[in-house]
């Protein structure tokens, strides 16, 4: 099983090798099998591919919108249309079922890449009658972009990135996870294919210390990163360094609150897709689920039930609903949280250690997990496992609810469940996290914008909001009478 690419490296235009980079394995997580081996880039390569940034950026800036547009959008339809061979790929590279990369991959870059296509006629500024006089507002791109992305959905968040970047007229040098080096280096190709001038869009391969180079770069005017709160406080302090722009997109420990008036279906649907989908490794997923005492016990009744459902195994066969986690490393971090919840006294509801399949014993695969009477102070209730784990808890009122679900570092999402809907707007409304959701979970349009309060990040993505992080505004007034002086 190979998915070796071209080269490591994608920059001005053409596939690059850096010999000098230390190795780089991608392994299919439901085998351990190298699929790939590249290597990362050294400093050189790094700065040759922000001096290739540089010089696409001059050209891409000077495109008109219109056409910057039709590039964006000759690259989602090539994305759409290679999307079974995409989805494979990261599939391999991530190990989430081919059911769900099929519809949350590569097919949500091509529709990010195809909204921004559409905005960039859009991005206008205005115009400031002063009487005598006049002012008008330029929208202007920032310049060379260092987008840096995570493992669990790197085409997607490549576009999330990109798109927007490119829309506004910025050049891009994205630096995926080491751990899934290889889909974006085929958007590279898709964005070259459909007329992207070389140089406006690059990929160099790395560890911290590539991401580290590429940040504190005195070229590179903006930052992007999707990743954790340790690395986001890293990222952060280097840009500051050279004040440069930064969008963060962090981590979570998000509440998704279930009334006890809740379609309780619809609530475990809501509660399995919050913790379970892509194997839990979703930064956004409501991994505290507080349920109102009164349909408690028959809402984990109705989870273990279904989670008793759940086809774990080969993540490349359709009718797998969970594969494994990314890395054996991953998967000894999330197995130590099952353990502490145990020994912290909660109550395990089902699942709770590795998860065995016959055909592939050397995968890395563990149980879903739910546990229940999981109290505030727990580690398991406080800290981001970024796996199939799930805490329920007990609430008896709606005020109580909203300052145990507020009293967290993060604040990236949260999710209402109830048919009152007057109580879902009232509640969604004093909770202290940027995407919330009522009687659904998880679900991000390109449309919305997506991001977090407090710890969770700085910045949004998505949606029109996404243009004030990739763009800035230039004033020009106009006088159009005589300039008046003292003296």
């Amino acid at each position: 099983m190979r998915a070796q690419p071209t080269a490591s490296h994608y920059i001005n235009g053409a596939y690059v090798d850096d010999p000098e980079g230390a190795a780089i394995e991608s392994r299919y997580p439901a085998t351990g099998e190298v699929i790939a081996r590249l290597n990362a880039a050294s400093h050189r390569t790094v700065n040759a591919a922000v001096a290739a940034a540089r010089d696409g950026f001059r050209v891409w800036a000077a495109t008109p919108p219109a056409e910057r547009g039709a590039v964006l959008r000759r690259a989602a339809d090539i994305l759409r249309a290679r999307n079974r061979e995409l989805s494979e790929l990261e599939t391999l590279d991530t190990g989430k079922p081919l059911q769900e990369t099929l519809v949350a991959d590569a097919a949500s870059g091509a529709d990010c890449l195809d909204y921004f296509g559409g905005l960039t006629r859009t991005l206008t500024g205005e115009h400031i009658d002063l009487g005598g006089s006049f002012a008008y507002t330029r929208r202007e791109p920032l310049g060379v972009v260092a987008a840096i992305g995570a493992w669990n959905y790197p085409i997607q968040i490549a576009c999330w990135k990109a798109a927007p970047a490119l829309a506004c007229g910025n050049a891009v040098v994205f630096k995926p996870s080491e751990l899934t080096p290889l889909s974006a280096l085929r958007l590279a190709e898709a964005l070259t294919e459909a007329g992207l001038p070389a140089g406006v869009f690059n990929v160099v391969q790395g560890y911290g210390d590539t991401g580290a180079h590429l940040v504190s770069h005195p070229e590179v005017a903006k930052v992007s990163l999707t990743g954790s709160v340790p690395t986001g406080v890293k990222v952060a302090e280097l840009a500051a360094k050279t004040l440069k722009h930064v969008t963060l997109e962090l981590g979570g420990k998000s509440p998704l609150i279930v009334f006890d008036d809740a379609d309780v279906e619809n609530a475990v649907s809501a509660a399995i897709n919050a913790n379970f989908y892509s194997t839990g490794q979703i930064c956004s997923n409501g991994t505290r689920v507080f349920v109102q005492k009164g349909i408690k016990e028959a809402f984990l009744r109705r989870l273990a039930e279904r989670t008793a459902k759940a086809r774990l195994g080969d993540p490349l066969d359709e009718e797998t609903h969970i594969g494994p986690l990314v890395s054996r490393a991953q998967m000894d971090k999330v197995l130590a949280y099952m353990q502490l919840g145990r020994n912290e006294g909660a109550r395990l509801v089902c699942g709770g250690g590795p998860a065995e399949v016959a055909s592939l014993p050397e995968g890395y695969f563990v149980q879903p997990t739910v546990f229940a009477d999981v109290a505030d102070h727990m580690r398991i209730a406080r800290e981001e496992i970024f796996g199939p784990v799930m805490c329920v808890i007990d609430f008896d009122t709606e005020d109580e609810a909203v300052a145990r679900a507020n009293a967290t570092e993060f604040g990236l999402a949260a999710g209402v469940f109830t048919r009152d809907l007057a109580r879902g707007h009232r509640v969604v409304a004093k909770l202290h996290a940027g995407t919330c959701w009522i009687n659904t979970y998880n679900l991000t349009p390109i449309e919305m914008p997506f991001g977090g309060y407090k710890h969770s990040g700085i910045g949004r993505e998505n949606g029109h909001a996404a243009i004030e992080h990739y763009s800035q505004v230039k004033s020009v007034y106009v006088e159009l009478g005589d300039v008046a002086s003292a003296y």
